[in-house]
């Protein structure tokens, strides 16, 4: 399981005192109210900053850390993943997942068949689809219904899903 997850993306700067415009990739963006800090993702290392202020625009977080304190500043960190530890995370319903757990773990079919692995989720508004990459074959759609997902055990890394008629046709 993912140490870190990703809740939001620094899109570009906000006015000339340092402020980052945030995209959120957390299903609740007033979370960062709560947060006291929060680690940008510079590749090889996890870089902690205190978050001096939270404020919303639009879909966008602007986001005041502390030590980033100018245009020049937020810049050099645009594009870069803004992410937390685990134990920083809002607690899952049941049946909720974080997508950066799934990602990878084997699609097995009811009757028993490795279909894939996921790849990448697709967030649809009416419910997610997972994207379950076949060897040597087209990519499948899954959507992220009971009727097709039928269980799902991270420890394992395993997905049981009934594929609905027509899903593997197109």
């Amino acid at each position: 399981m993912e140490e870190y997850l990703r809740v939001g993306v620094i899109s570009s700067s906000h006015g000339i005192k340092g402020e980052a415009k945030v995209f959120p990739t957390t299903d609740d963006p007033k979370r960062f109210k709560k947060l006291k800090r929060i680690f940008l993702d510079l590749e090889d290392e996890k870089r902690e900053v205190q978050i001096e202020q939270v404020k919303f625009f639009k879909q966008f977080v602007i986001l005041k850390m502390k030590g980033i304190d100018s245009i020049e500043d937020v810049e050099r960190y645009k594009g870069k993943d803004l992410v937390i530890e685990r134990k920083d995370a809002l607690p899952l319903k049941e049946d909720e997942y974080f997508i950066g757990d799934l990602i990878g773990i084997r699609v097995i079919t009811e009757n028993g068949e490795e279909l894939g692995r996921v790849k990448d989720v697709l967030q649809t508004g009416a419910n997610d689809v997972y994207v379950v990459e076949r060897e040597g074959e087209k990519e499948v759609l899954l959507p992220a219904i009971k009727e097709c997902i039928l269980e799902v055990d991270l420890e394992k890394g395993e997905m049981r899903v009934h594929v609905m008629e027509g899903l593997l046709d197109l």
